[in-house]
């Protein structure tokens, strides 16, 4: 019966098997489990055992092999456990809390603006921020000496260090450039919304910057109308400043429009009854507007005794301004953080 005792303390032993790494779980897998191991020994000697001992002791030397082996595994179990939640921790991680971050307003409110018009079937064009003369003012009916062509409002960008001259390259002043490239490479009808930076020569304060970003949209098929234009408009600004909200557009002049327009919306802040933020008028301006002029489209090679478009175009940061009422265009570009905290449930 030494086999039988034999069995029962090492049994005993493995119910109690601990390790505290792997190199001490491998060391007593060794000692139990492998060929030279204690338990394997013991089926060794199971050969000696008379036949009528057999049934007992085979049954207590498997259960004594089994539970060996459940037992090495759970430990090995929970040491994969802990490698993997430790290859899982960030070691560089600062111990303080992280604050979950905000998306831009400008962002916000531009991808408002987008998915608005998207309603109404107008799909986003891209176009590059350095421009050539051609696309940003050529196409689009400024004439040679039109003052926005003067170095005081247009970045031009110098060919050779040192060159003082204006170049036929620049930072574009408006996303209207993005139009020109699209009338010229699609034919009607166009649908399109232009968003994008763009740069002018200005003194940066807090009603104005060097960059900002527009919005710009264009629309040409076959009679098209000034009545689609504020139809469109009309459904923009309840959308954008609710349903209470109303428009008027004033006459205006743009090169590539005729007839042009700047449109106000009743003050969102007073309701139309006058307050410091519309100057006691009751109206904001909002953006600029018109009827494409024919000659855009021809230069555009769209012929302009069989289609016509409406144009429009706004500056998101006049837009943001309204919305969350921020009143220094400087706020939106230094990256301070309190301010941007302000838009964290946007």
């Amino acid at each position: 019966m030494a086999l039988k005792e034999n069995i029962q303390s090492l049994l005993a032993q493995v119910e109690e098997l601990k390790a505290n790494n792997a190199e001490e779980l491998e060391a007593l897998r060794i000692k139990y489990l492998s060929k030279k191991g204690e338990i394997t020994a013991l089926f060794n000697e199971f050969r000696n055992v008379p036949n009528d001992q057999k049934r007992e002791l085979g049954q207590m030397l498997n259960q004594l092999r089994q539970e060996a082996e459940s037992r090495i595994n759970a430990l090995r179990e929970q040491f994969e456990e802990a490698a993997a939640e430790t290859d899982r921790l960030d070691l560089t991680r600062t111990p303080d809390p992280i604050a979950l971050g905000t998306r831009h307003p400008l962002s916000l409110v531009r991808e408002e603006i987008e998915d608005i018009f998207s309603r109404i079937g107008f799909t986003i064009a891209q176009g590059p921020e350095v421009e050539d003369d051609k696309h940003v003012y050529g196409m689009l009916n400024f004439a040679p000496e039109h003052p926005a062509r003067d170095m005081q409002d247009t970045f031009f960008i110098e060919k050779e260090i040192g060159v003082q001259k204006p170049t036929d390259v620049l930072l574009r002043s408006h996303t209207s450039s993005v139009q020109t490239r699209v009338m010229t490479s699609q034919k009607p009808p166009i649908r399109v919304l232009c968003p994008g930076r763009v740069y002018r020569n200005e003194a940066i304060s807090a009603r104005a910057h060097c960059f900002f970003h527009q919005v710009e949209g264009l629309y040409i098929d076959k009679n098209v109308s000034f009545a689609d234009l504020r139809e469109a408009l009309l459904y923009f600004s309840k959308e954008m400043f609710g349903p209470e909200t109303k428009i008027r557009l004033r006459p205006s002049y743009f090169p590539f429009t005729e007839p042009s327009a700047e449109m106000d919306i009743s003050c969102n802040i007073c309701g139309g009854t006058g307050c410091s933020f519309c100057k006691g008028t009751g109206w904001v301006e909002i953006l600029g507007c018109g009827m494409v002029d024919p000659n855009v489209l021809e230069a555009c090679g769209i012929d302009s005794k069989e289609y016509s478009g409406f144009a429009f175009g706004m500056g998101v940061e006049r837009i943001t301004n309204l919305k969350y009422r921020v009143k220094d265009l400087r706020l939106f570009s230094e990256n301070d953080v309190r301010f941007l905290r302000q838009f964290e449930s946007c």
